[in-house]
């Protein structure tokens, strides 16, 4: 008989035990989830680069809304449970909402600490703990004005990098000497409040907050020794606290947490307690990856499938701040029963310290270079005695036993049941076994199987080490190539910093990425236009000159120097108007050649240089606008009749691919794009061999997408099938608007695909319906800004609306 699961929260703990409990028990429970929070489940720990910009919000949701109704799952959103009834075994939410319970899991997580100081109620004063917090910043953060950070930990200091990366002047107030002193012990805390100043941020330590001063609204920040320091916000990231009023209310056994068992049952053996409002064992926890282990363990006991439990263990602490490299683990507190080695590079900023006890690791603090970290972590896990390396030890796992300092060998000794993910808690021997028994080959797809990497991504590094371990030399990850030799840079390393630190210009990106040369190349410059243009497209102006030929001069250049172009022709049809344009055209200026292309269009090839700004102003005149056969943007939407004429046609396929064609053209996207509807499973539009086809079927429309049929021959896979030509076109539109924001400059569809994981891909554009939503919505938002092609002005005033098309100067300048 299925038992009712209740679980009041949905963070990131009770997400995973869910996972894990659907893969243990599927259909045992009717599961129904109250969320305080009005949204899904998402990433808190990544938080913060969306605050900086390098990341969206809808790139951190972990389980979108058609996770749930796939699984069955009720979620309530925005309901807050106020009432417990454990006698009768319910749960009442705010909005009236009571649900009964065979199990409850409370899951509430901690609420942030205020410093009772007047003037904490100011409108103004801020904390930092969900998506509502970062909302609020981002709002203030658009004044460009001052701001207070109240706190120098973990938090503190990702919320002070954010909110300078918004363009705000930021001063973090820090009661202790040193940053971090919970984490880091004083010699890193130097080093890290020299990062963060060098990074422009002002820091106070030894600040003691007396009040938060303002008439209606924060104005500055008061010390004890009588400083005023400026701010038109204030953010108080000081600490936090579980949230046990609801536990504490129905007689739960209470102490700083949730008191519970080590397998994460509270005093009442039908409600489980677990994430950061549980205290097992005697500790609380705040890092991910203790909660994590809660997850497994809670799934266990509710699927009654084994006997895990939970086991304290050091958690490493790492600061998600890009650019500042910190790793800490264990307790570096000094002590006259233990001994240190430290090693410190004054030029370089490296400072690395391990703490002995016994001859066995009990703490490690690594700064400025922390690959080591791991392998510290995994000798101090196994207590390792370390006497034998002892005057090697502080170099790293390279350096010992005469080994070379080839970090892939240093990754290769470490045993398989080293952690290499502490967030998932992910060993060495599981992604290996993973990597080789499912060939995966990508590092997504280690993500999509292990999770190692898929949470904070500090883990990263190590992870692609492990893939070239085992996959040897067919292992070359474009990610880890530089765009070209101007940086050491890669493809996505350069479009997650033009974000994150907010750059508008190719010039800009050169001097704040460190390119090496003066004005970059024709393989680094057209990469940079693509991503400013995609990523700033109300800011950004496009710049011609960093495209290629084809694309300035709206024309495909031919072997002999003379030029073709293709008119559109929205989804292959014509009329005899345009034929006879067409015709014209190729009389008065003598085009050699004339020929249908294999996307149902008209190509005239041989024409001069020179030729080019008259023959597009002739076709401009029966209304033609450029067919981008030179683009890396949309081409063609091939189509048949489709029902209006075929007798096997089941829907209007050729009224479809004009909607889809004139909706999406002249978009710029990272490499070509060609698409194709078909009006029946015949095929005769060849939609399965497009980057992304249509197949009209007569419950609907499949879609497919990432197939190939130039130099790699590659069917479509399926995306899914929707009901009605909207859903086609918002579908189709988001799932462009994705490989727009995701790929790298000249990867098609296919390989962008293939890369990040078909699954992944169906997740994102067809369950996750918000998240297709606004990738539908940022690619209409972005056509908005698209300038008007020069021979397009000829089109009427109506269609132009309509179409949106891409970007030009005149065209004699682009000529040029």
């Amino acid at each position: 008989m299925t038992e009712k699961l209740v679980i009041i929260g949905n963070g990131m703990a009770p997400g995973r035990m869910l996972e894990h409990l659907l893969e243990a028990a599927p259909g045992r429970y009717d599961i129904t989830i109250f969320n305080a929070e009005p949204r899904v489940n998402y990433d808190r720990i990544m938080l913060s680069p969306v605050l900086s910009g390098e990341k969206s919000f809808e790139e951190i949701v972990i389980h979108g809304d058609g996770w749930y109704v796939a699984n069955g799952i009720v979620l309530y959103k925005g309901h807050k449970i106020v009432a417990i009834d454990r006698e009768a075994k319910t749960v009442t939410s705010n909005h009236g909402v009571t649900e009964s319970y065979d199990k409850l899991v409370i899951a509430t997580g901690s609420v942030p600490f205020i410093i009772p100081v007047p003037g904490n109620d100011l409108p103004g004063v801020l904390t930092y703990r969900d998506l509502d917090d970062v909302d609020a910043m981002l709002l203030a953060a658009q004044s460009r004005q001052k701001a207070v950070v109240i706190g120098g930990g973990l938090l503190g200091l990702e919320a002070a990098a954010g909110l300078k990366e918004r363009g705000m002047e930021v001063t973090v107030l820090h009661v202790m000497p040193t940053l971090m002193e919970r984490q880091l012990d004083p010699a890193a805390g130097y080093l890290l409040q020299r990062a963060v100043e060098a990074r422009g941020i002002k820091v106070v330590t030894r600040a003691n907050t007396k009040q938060i001063v303002g008439d209606g609204k924060v104005e500055g920040v008061e010390l004890d020794d009588g400083t005023i320091i400026p701010a038109a916000l204030v953010v108080m990231a000081v600490g936090i606290r579980p949230n046990v009023t609801l536990a504490k209310d129905v007689g739960l056994t209470v102490n700083r947490g949730i008191v519970t068992d080590d397998r994460m049952r509270t005093s009442d053996p039908d409600i489980l307690a677990l994430g950061e409002c549980a205290e097992v064992g005697g500790h609380v926890y705040g890092l991910v990856a203790p909660l994590y282990q809660m997850a497994r363990v809670a799934a266990a006991v509710l699927a009654e499938t084994g006997e895990d439990h939970f086991a304290h263990a050091d958690t490493p602490t790492k600061l998600k701040v890009t650019g500042i490299d910190l790793y800490s683990v264990g307790d570096f507190a000094d002590g006259d029963d233990r001994e240190e080695i430290v090693l410190r590079d004054a030029s370089a900023g490296i400072y690395k310290r391990v703490v002995l006890k016994d001859d066995r690791i009990i703490g490690t603090v690594l700064f400025g270079e922390t690959a080591d970290g791991a392998w510290f972590a995994d000798l101090q896990k196994k207590q390792t005695d370390v006497s034998a390396m002892r005057d090697t030890l502080i170099f790293g796992q390279a350096f010992q036993g005469g080994a070379s300092a080839d970090p892939l060998a240093a990754v290769a000794a470490l045993a398989d049941d080293a952690e290499i993910c502490g967030c998932n808690g992910v060993c060495k021997g599981k992604i290996v076994s993973t990597i080789t028994s499912k060939g995966l080959t990508t590092l997504d797809d280690v993500r999509a199987h292990t999770k190692a990497s898929a949470s904070c991504g500090t883990c990263t590094g190590l992870v692609e080490k492990l893939m070239q371990l085992s996959l040897g030399d067919s292992y070359n990850p474009t990610a880890v190539q530089p765009m070209c030799s101007c940086t050491e840079l890669g493809h996505d390393e350069v479009r997650r910093l033009i974000k994150a630190k907010g750059l508008k210009t190719i010039p800009a990106v050169m001097q704040e990425l460190e390119w090496k040369t003066s004005c970059g190349c024709a393989k680094c410059r057209p990469a940079l236009n693509y991503y400013l243009v995609a990523d700033w497209p109300d800011e950004y102006a496009d710049d011609y000159q960093s495209r290629f030929i084809n694309e300035r001069v709206h024309a495909n250049i031919q072997k002999d120097g003379t030029y073709s172009i293709v008119p559109r022709m929205w989804g292959g049809v014509t009329s005899s108007k345009e034929l006879r344009a067409i015709a014209d055209v190729v009389d008065k200026f003598a085009i050699p050649t004339v020929k249908v292309t294999g996307g149902q269009r008209i190509d005239m090839l041989g024409i001069r240089k020179e030729d080019l700004p008259a023959v597009w102003a002739d076709l401009g005149q029966a209304g033609f606008v450029s067919g981008h056969a030179y683009a890396k943007g949309l081409r063609t939407v091939k189509t048949c009749v489709g029902s209006d004429w075929c007798r096997f046609g089941t829907q209007d396929s050729t009224g479809l691919g004009v909607r889809i064609e004139k909706f999406m053209w002249g978009s710029w996207t990272p490499a070509k794009v060609k698409m194709a509807v078909s009006g029946c499973p015949r095929n005769c539009a060849e939609a399965t061999c497009k980057d992304v086809g249509v197949i009209c079927v007569d419950s609907g429309f499949e879609i497919h997408f990432a197939g190939a049929a130039g130099l790699d021959i590659k069917g479509t896979e399926v995306l899914g099938l929707v009901k009605t030509e909207d859903e086609a076109l918002e579908v189709i539109v988001a799932l462009t608007q994705m490989y727009r924001e995701q790929a790298r400059y000249l990867e098609r569809i296919y390989k962008w695909a293939k890369r990040i994981g078909y699954d992944e891909v169906r997740r994102q554009v067809l369950d996750d319906v918000e998240r297709r939503k606004a990738y539908y919505d940022r690619f209409v938002y972005s056509q908005q800004f698209a300038q008007v092609d020069p021979w397009s002005e000829r089109v009427s005033g109506k269609d132009k609306h309509e179409f949106q098309p891409m970007a030009a100067l005149s065209f004699q300048q682009a000529a040029e």
